[in-house]
């Protein structure tokens, strides 16, 4: 009896505290349904409960993160849960600092519109902002929270910066340095001395960064391997900053050894796949050679892709380097270990809002059930590109098992229907404007559809034209055009009315060919025919033309509007008198290369070279309007369009002496340029260039003429927009015996444009 009763007296206190719950009840609950509380509670509605198991709900409850107080009362049976809920972040700002921009909020500042105000975040956030700056070379930094309730019951963050002062390289030295030019690190090192007029572009600015001092090290010793040095030890750098004057020295110690020279190249396969041999061709590095750690790089990836083109997917290349120290050759051997050949399961697109399937899919060449290939794969990537309907495009290999993969094609459309404006303003012609309406992508089908109404000073153009280039998803194409133009060239117009159709096709993935037949009905309007001598009365005879034109080209370019690898090469050629006026013969050559520079220079700058080449021959009748005139873009910058060209000299019975422009029978142009990132948010880079051209009519360099200038590339929503600001390099400013005096141009834009 004793022993029960203790244990009855033992359960008293448990049954004089616990509560006896009848219902539930919640109040100042937003961010979590009544259901789902209910159900994290671990008790429900009937049960006698005691202050314990109360208190471990409150703190589950807390414990979500989303309130700054929890309590409880009872009344009777019933149990009620109150919540003060942490206020909302209705804005978040920077202000010193970034204070546009949209990338520094999202990685940076990391805290949304919409969050729960929690302090402990914030000041995360504040860390981040000093080390973000800090990696821009800037030290002692200050970033100060500040709040404010909004009438809506939110809450504006704006976190106040004051960025702290630039550290700059006054002084940068490098000890052991005996066999390669210390100057030439400048090339790989992102810390640089500072040089005289450093804010010059070229000039080294001396600015630090703090981010690159643990990757600057690795990178002068890889320009020592470049050049055979493997035994090239490069010391962290020893750095010394004065907090007075925010001028810092740095320090290199460096032991170089000596070059390698290549001895022996082997290649071993795990199982044979290919003749090493086969290989070895391939190879930039031979024996004899000194040893390159770049082209050592290149060479693994030759031998990959070599294999993966074979359906080896997954073939892995591991390197290795035996090193003679004391006769300083090295071994290379390049191990090869294949796996198995690999079949493309499937081929999954996405992201394409617009563009069909079947559009994108015949540019690919790898399909379900293919074997492998990685060339096909990159051709693949860059056909899509060439077609200028995306933004971007990606092509994922999705492992399926050890031999098979699905092909997870993404793509980001980009607005191809476009209203084009062209134009530009010249010291004769004054302000150029032109408009026109197409779309290279009419419903996601592939096809070009334009209607053009262009006028402007010079031009006067109605056009409607249609092509298809692959049709019925052939490599045949097929396009038609029907026009009426006007343009003016200086010393007179033309006014053509006429229509073309043709066909091609695509022979191989680069190459393709072209067929078109024209015919056009022109007319003549002189300028000033009062001048015109009766000789050269005949130039200006109205004519009609009928020509068949045949095209070649070859494009392995990446990308339709702005590559950054690849040739574009093209020749044509056209004859016409086939039951018409004009009789004539005329050749065009059109080449351009292009470059991504960002390996060398650390950016995304792009350089490009861009030539053209036309010629024609008088086979019975070469009308004015169909010879070459050359200036404005395309040709030669800083020269208005068309306003090139050799002349005739006139003189009217007062004495009165005038020139009329001509044209010649053959030109040469071509331009090097360099494009630069500007805003990559906004789709704007910036570009320099240099013209020069050639024109004549029996001799190419009867005039020769160059520009240079510096301009804006920008991916508008409405399409691609040029903006060209240019100066002509020593233009004949009056009359010789055989010229007139040149027309300069110093801005001219154009939308729509291949860049």
């Amino acid at each position: 009896m004793k022993i029960v009763f203790l244990f009855l007296f033992a359960l008293l206190p448990l049954e004089l505290f616990a509560y006896k719950i009848d219902s539930i009840e919640y109040v100042g609950l937003v961010h979590i349904s009544k259901g789902v509380a209910l159900r994290m509670l671990p008790f429900e509605k009937g049960d006698d409960v005691s202050d314990e198991v109360i208190d471990k709900a409150l703190k589950k409850y807390y414990g979500q993160g989303y309130f700054n107080d929890i309590w409880v009362d009872y009344d009777n049976g019933k149990l009620t849960f109150h919540f003060k809920e942490k206020p909302i972040i209705a804005k978040v700002e920077l202000q010193g600092w970034k204070e546009n921009d949209d990338d520094v909020l999202k990685n940076v500042v990391q805290i949304k519109k919409g969050e729960l105000f929690d302090m402990t975040k914030l000041e995360a956030a504040k860390k981040r902002i000093i080390e973000a700056i800090s990696q821009e070379g800037k030290i002692d930094s200050v970033v100060e929270i500040k709040t404010k309730k909004l009438e809506s019951g939110g809450i504006k963050v704006t976190f106040v910066v004051n960025e702290g002062e630039e550290i700059i390289i006054d002084k940068l030295r490098y000890s052991g340095v005996k066999k390669l030019d210390s100057e030439d690190f400048d090339e790989v090192i992102a810390n640089k001395e500072h040089e005289f007029m450093g804010w010059f572009w070229g000039r080294n600015d001396g600015k630090m960064h703090l981010q690159d001092l643990q990757y600057d090290p690795l990178r002068i010793r890889d320009f020592y391997m470049q050049h055979g040095f493997l035994d090239a030890k490069v010391d962290e750098p020893f750095v010394r900053v004065n907090f007075d004057s925010y001028l810092a020295q740095m320090s290199y110690q460096i032991s170089e050894g000596e070059p390698y020279t290549i001895e022996k190249i082997t290649i071993e396969e795990t199982k044979e796949v290919i003749d090493p041999k086969e290989l070895q061709k391939d190879l930039k590095l031979k024996k004899g050679d000194i040893f390159n750690i770049k082209y050592f790089r290149k060479d693994m990836e030759r031998i990959k892709t070599k294999v993966a083109d074979l359906s080896y997917a997954y073939v892995q290349v591991i390197p290795d380097m035996k090193k003679n120290k004391e006769k300083h050759t090295v071994e290379i051997l390049f191990r090869v270990i294949p796996g198995n050949r690999v079949r493309i399961h499937d081929v999954i697109i996405s992201g394409n809002t617009r563009t069909l399937d079947r559009v994108i899919r015949r540019e690919l060449y790898l399909g379900p059930g293919d074997m492998y290939s990685l060339t096909d794969l990159k051709d693949s990537r860059n056909a899509l590109g060439r077609l200028g309907y995306f933004d971007g495009t990606t092509i994922e290999e999705k492992r399926v098992d050890d031999k098979s993969m699905d092909l997870i094609v993404k793509v980001k459309e980009a607005p191809t229907g476009n209203i084009q404006i062209g134009g530009g303003y010249g010291s004769y012609g004054g302000l150029l404007l032109s408009v026109a309406v197409n779309d290279r992508n009419v419903w996601g089908s592939g096809i070009n559809v334009g209607i053009k109404a262009e006028k402007s000073q010079t031009t006067k153009n109605a056009s409607f034209s249609i092509s298809n280039p692959r049709l019925n998803d052939s490599d045949f194409s097929g396009n038609f055009s029907i026009y009426s133009s006007k343009y003016d060239y200086n010393d007179y117009a033309v006014k053509s009315d006429g229509a073309t159709i043709g066909t091609g096709h695509r022979f191989s993935r680069f190459i393709s060919g072209y067929l078109s037949y024209t015919y056009s009905a022109n007319k003549y309007d002189i300028f000033n025919p009062e001048n015109l001598s009766t000789y050269y009365t005949t130039f200006f005879e109205s004519y009609s033309k009928s020509s068949i034109t045949t095209t070649v080209s070859f494009d392995n370019t990446d990308d339709y509007y702005l590559p950054r690898s690849g040739f574009l090469l093209s020749q044509s050629f056209e004859k016409s008198g086939l039951g018409a006026d004009a009789d004539f013969f005329k050749s065009r050559t059109r080449f351009s290369a292009y470059k991504g520079l960002e390996d060398y220079v650390g950016f995304d700058a792009i350089f490009r070279y861009k030539a053209r080449f036309y010629f024609a021959e008088d086979t019975g009748y070469l009308p004015i309007a169909e010879r070459f005139y050359m200036g404005g873009i395309g040709s030669v910058r800083g020269y208005e369009s068309y306003s090139l060209s050799p002349a005739v000299k006139e003189t009217d019975a007062n004495g009165y002496v005038t020139f009329r422009r001509v044209g010649g029978r053959q030109t040469f142009s071509n331009s090097a340029e360099i494009s630069f990132p500007l805003v990559p948010k906004a789709k704007m880079r910036l570009v320099t260039y240099l013209d020069w051209g050639f024109i004549g009519q029996d001799k190419l360099n009867e005039i020769s003429r160059g520009g240079y200038g510096a301009g804006v590339e920008w991916f508008s929503p409405v399409g691609p927009i040029q903006l060209m600001f240019s100066r002509a390099i020593n233009p004949q400013t009056e009359n010789s015996d055989t010229l007139p005096a040149d027309r300069t141009a110093v801005f001219e834009f154009t939308m729509g444009q291949r860049f």
